[in-house]
């Protein structure tokens, strides 16, 4: 999405694709350090359709919610999910794959998101076919990559030092993260810095500056 416009979910070669909303299905999302997991978060909410105003849920296993901590309401609120945000807290990443799949069938649900590291291929097939049941997407936010999976993108976020501030140089300007799609079903890799529009909270291409963004796949920016 950019800032201004919403975007059909229709895939168009003018607008890369970690610009277009969330389509039904599933994708996922690979931090590339622990640091990185908040970014990648930021990256899956800010690509709810705009119109869709259906509520978002997350599966969070214990182990996750203790080495990320616990999402911050406030500033999940900030995303505008006027149904608000539904976390289902679970003992094991069993609990939340069947949490993560209900809800995605539920049709409730805008975004259904899941911090689970070990889903297998049939697992993660069980889930696209969930959210496409439920016309929901599905988001799976990993710290590794390489697993087999059904997932029909594939990410690596990384964040990055924010923007210039245009109105006071000594403060920080809008969030910025690198996204890398390594992986999907119809569209090219490529790599993008995004920053974060602060009163829409929609990601755009940081400084318009990214062109399509085809880079190097296989590594972040950050180390490119």
């Amino acid at each position: 999405m950019i800032a201004m416009t919403a975007l059909s979910p229709t895939p168009d070669a003018a607008v890369p694709p970690p610009l277009t909303d969330l389509p039904a299905g599933l994708e996922e999302a690979c931090a590339t350090t622990p640091r990185d997991m908040a970014a990648t978060l930021a990256f899956a909410l800010a690509r709810v359709a705009g119109q869709d105003r259906r509520g978002v849920g997350l599966a969070l296993t214990r182990a996750w919610l203790n080495e990320h901590g616990r999402p911050y309401g406030p500033g999940l609120a900030r995303f505008g999910r006027a149904e608000g945000v539904l976390l289902v807290v679970c003992r094991t990443q069993a609990e939340a794959l069947w949490a993560m799949e209900q809800g995605l069938r539920s049709g409730g649900l805008s975004l259904m998101l899941g911090g689970i590291e070990g889903a297998d291929l049939t697992q993660t097939r069980r889930l696209d076919f969930a959210a496409r049941d439920g016309a929901s997407a599905g988001m799976l936010l990993r710290t590794r990559t390489g697993d087999l999976s059904a997932a029909r993108r594939r990410w690596r976020i990384a964040a990055e030092a924010s923007g210039s501030d245009a109105d006071d140089v000594r403060a920080p300007g809008p969030m910025r993260l690198m996204a890398e799609l390594t992986r999907s079903r119809g569209e090219r890799p490529g790599v993008w810095m995004l920053e974060m529009e602060d009163e829409t909270h929609r990601l755009r291409l940081a400084d318009r500056l990214a062109g399509h963004g085809h880079g190097p796949v296989g590594r972040t920016a950050r180390a490119a």
